[in-house]
């Protein structure tokens, strides 16, 4: 896929992951809308950038239609990209034998599933009625999981079972989609330099970052930008879940 000129909708577009990829993106000439619920973050990227926003929840469906149609204006939409949501720490009982809170544990499934769920639907009808490109090539979606999916530490029930979701809807609609030319894709990351471990002590950033394989130090959001980037231009890539992360294997905790 040529990506200059294109267009792509990013979720969680105002920072982290999503940031990163919109910067990416830009640099190769795709018009990108950037989809966050933080306005403020949102508005910023996007003036730094040259790029469009929209202030919304991915778990709202009407504030996904807003994003997808603001992308797929003028029919070139062929990029979505799912980097909206967050974690949660809860054992399946806690420390005096009560059960995990549900409403947390419904909260993460909602944002991380429900919300990637509601764009991946949504900007795979708005591909699917544009113009095909060589083999019949619409357009690609990325989502985002996590090595939690495979190696849920601790503390990560509710989130690591939302990845897992994340991981187990890729084959299913990469074979749903084929018929209309859409590709699915799922990035899994390890440890990444983003906002959330940005509140982390710099005495703990450096430990994470040296218990990766190698390199020992934690991504930048720049490297998943460009891992989505290669998703786009490489035609052969489907149906895969693709871990981003140095090599690590989560330990238990």
């Amino acid at each position: 896929m040529d990506l200059n000129g294109i267009s792509a909708v990013i979720t969680g577009g105002a920072s982290g992951l999503g940031e990163g990829t919109a910067r990416k993106l830009t640099s190769l000439g795709v018009r990108c809308t950037i989809f966050d619920r933080n306005e403020e973050g949102a508005k910023k990227v996007a003036g730094d950038l040259g790029a469009n926003y929209v202030a919304g929840d991915v778990t709202d469906p009407d504030d996904c239609q807003r994003a997808v149609d603001q992308a797929a204006e003028g029919g070139n939409l062929r990029i979505a990209v799912n980097c909206a949501g967050t974690g949660w720490v809860g054992r399946v009982i806690n420390r005096d034998n009560s059960p995990h809170d549900l409403s947390a544990f419904k909260f993460i499934q909602d944002l991380n599933v429900v919300g990637t769920f509601n764009v991946m639907t949504r900007a795979a009808s708005a591909m699917a009625v544009t113009e095909p490109l060589a083999d019949g090539e619409r357009g690609v979606i990325v989502n985002t999981a996590s090595v939690a999916a495979f190696d849920g530490q601790i503390g990560q029930l509710a989130y690591s079972a939302s990845k897992g979701a994340v991981v187990g809807m890729t084959l299913p609609a990469a074979r749903d989609l084929a018929s209309v030319g859409v590709r699915v894709v799922t990035i899994a990351p390890g440890l990444f330099d983003t906002p959330l471990l940005g509140m982390l002590p710099e005495e703990q950033r450096n430990a994470l970052g040296q218990s990766v394989l190698f390199p020992k130090k934690l991504g930048q959001p720049i490297q998943y930008g460009e891992l989505v980037a290669h998703i786009a231009q490489n035609s052969y890539l489907n149906g895969e879940v693709i871990r981003l992360d140095g090599g690590i294997r989560m330990p238990p905790k």
